[in-house]
């Protein structure tokens, strides 16, 4: 996939302010700090298109970033960071399940760091996407700071912890551009299968 376009579309915290539906989001979900503006600015080639921060759990909207004018990232709300108030955790928590609640074409991608074992938070969402069965994908970043022997035994650990196969984990680098091109892969391949269903209804 070649990026062409990419654009901050909105940023949104009721349905109203959502962007108008394109062809797939692909909805980033993980801890404040495990590097989901880096992984959208990395695999869109740009530098600084999602603000990353020295101080975790900045991000109080879902951002949303259209991308050749076919989907979206949308950036949710980092989990788990311990300065966020109670109040402001459950404003979050309605914010995206007002956002999930809204019929449009999804897939989630669970960010994890690819250095530690699951967390608990980690488990529940997790757990949480496979009960509302949303395709989803975990991608553990950071992969660059592990040897390839140290990423063989990472991934045996997350698969057994968060229950997957293998072709729901990918280990992703943003600063090496580690599965980069995989991941693009996957998201022209929605895409497509998304095309094809236009053409047989037409």
């Amino acid at each position: 996939m070649i990026i062409k376009k990419a654009d901050l579309a909105a940023l949104a915290a009721w349905k109203s302010q959502y962007p108008p539906e394109l062809t797939i989001d692909i909805v980033l979900a993980g801890r404040s700090n495990v590097g989901k503006s880096s992984l959208i600015n990395r695999l869109l080639n740009r530098k600084a298109l999602a603000r990353t921060s020295s101080n975790p759990g900045k991000t109080r909207t879902l951002n949303f970033y259209s991308v050749n004018d076919a989907w979206y990232f949308v950036d949710l709300p980092g989990y788990g960071y311990a300065k966020v108030s109670l109040e402001e955790r459950e404003a979050f928590k309605k914010m995206v399940n007002r956002y999930l609640e809204t019929p449009r074409r999804r897939e989630f991608w669970q960010l994890i760091d690819a250095r530690h074992k699951p967390g608990e938070l980690d488990q529940q969402m997790s757990a949480y996407l496979r009960s509302v069965g949303i395709p989803y994908l975990i991608v553990a970043t950071k992969a660059d700071k592990l040897s390839k022997n140290q990423i063989a035994k990472q991934k045996k650990i997350i698969m057994q912890e968060l229950a997957l196969n293998e072709s729901e984990l990918v280990f992703f680098s943003a600063t090496t551009g580690l599965n980069r091109d995989l991941l693009l892969a996957r998201i022209a391949e929605q895409i497509e299968k998304d095309n094809g269903k236009e053409k047989a209804r037409d």
